[in-house]
């Protein structure tokens, strides 16, 4: 797999509240378009708590491993948190190196309780200072495809929140491992702390002067103070398409901590009536995202390959 490392597609989140808000809008659009992923600065995100955020993420994995096998799978005295090696090792042709603890949202005081004391507070506050970016950057990607979402619309949209953090050992066998599968995430918006080292690719799906050849691996090169945005599976199946959720393995990370927001289990998702309007077809069939989450997780890190679930195939039709 051929990869190149460069530096592309940074945005001012605070613009979007200014004179040049229409021009960063088309940027920001057209990111989501081709390349599924951008990066963001000056969001809203204190600098100083992303730094304590990997503190506490080392200081968890540091831990001997007794202590982070309390939360595992089977025995975690929390059905909210899970602590994992790899996503899913009974199809996994290739195991993922790497350690994950999964903390889930419900409210701050279950986080407060529940969430690993090494690290809850900075991954809550971490968790809520990100909202007002996601639910700006919805709008903006909804209000370009013609649809203007009410509060209880975006809250149906991102209402299942989902804080990883993710740690990379050093790996004695590379034949047998990988970092991070080739995956595209499910849910709607994915935001992501990077630590400095780097490691994170995404596949060209179309050529593109300045960015790479198509199915090229470019890597996401870390910027200080940023945290990469990138479009999941359901916003590809709202917008019908439009915007990609691309297949990203990990290689060379030593920590990353992202944010999945995801719909909630019992919404339906379909591509928006406004945009099948305008494309003449839907291209994706509605389904209840509980079914959609079964079916992700059923599978091994596969590329893009979970959008076949719900994909319409007009040859067969």
């Amino acid at each position: 797999m051929e990869m190149e490392s460069k530096e592309w597609s940074i945005h001012a989140y605070q613009r979007l509240n200014g004179p040049d808000h229409d021009e960063v809008v088309k940027e920001i659009v057209a990111a989501a378009e081709t390349l599924g992923f951008f990066q963001l600065v000056n969001h809203g995100v204190p600098i100083d708590l992303l730094e304590t955020l990997k503190d506490a993420a080392h200081n968890f994995f540091g831990q001997p491993s007794k202590k982070k096998a309390v939360y595992r799978k089977q025995v975690s005295p929390s059905p909210l948190v899970k602590y994992c090696t790899s996503f899913n090792p009974e199809r996994e042709k290739a195991l993922e190196w790497k350690d994950y603890i999964s903390m889930v949202y419900t409210n701050d005081a279950e986080a407060l309780q529940q969430w690993p004391k090494e690290c809850r507070e900075a991954v809550l506050e971490y968790l809520k200072t990100s909202m007002n970016m996601v639910r700006k950057l919805l709008g903006v990607f909804m209000e370009n495809l013609g649809a203007e979402l009410d509060d209880s619309k975006i809250d149906a949209l991102i209402g299942m929140k989902t804080v990883n953090m993710n740690f990379y050992p050093t790996c004695p066998n590379l034949d047998l491992t990988v970092g991070v599968g080739r995956h595209s995430d499910m849910g709607t918006i994915t935001i992501l702390q990077q630590d400095g080292i780097g490691g994170l690719y995404v596949k060209i799906a179309e050529e593109m002067d300045n960015i790479g050849r198509k199915a090229e691996w470019v890597e996401i090169l870390p910027i200080s103070g940023a945290l990469v945005i990138n479009i999941g599976d359901a916003l590809q199946i709202l917008s019908n398409g439009r915007y990609k959720s691309e297949s990203v393995p990990q290689k060379q990370s030593r920590v990353s901590i992202p944010i999945f927001t995801t719909p909630k289990p019992t919404q339906k998702i379909a591509p928006l009536p406004q945009v099948v309007e305008k494309d003449g077809m839907a291209h994706y069939r509605e389904l209840v995202f509980a079914d959609y989450m079964k079916n992700f997780f059923g599978n091994a890190h596969d590329g893009k390959k979970s959008l076949d679930f719900t994909k319409i195939n007009f040859a067969s039709c």
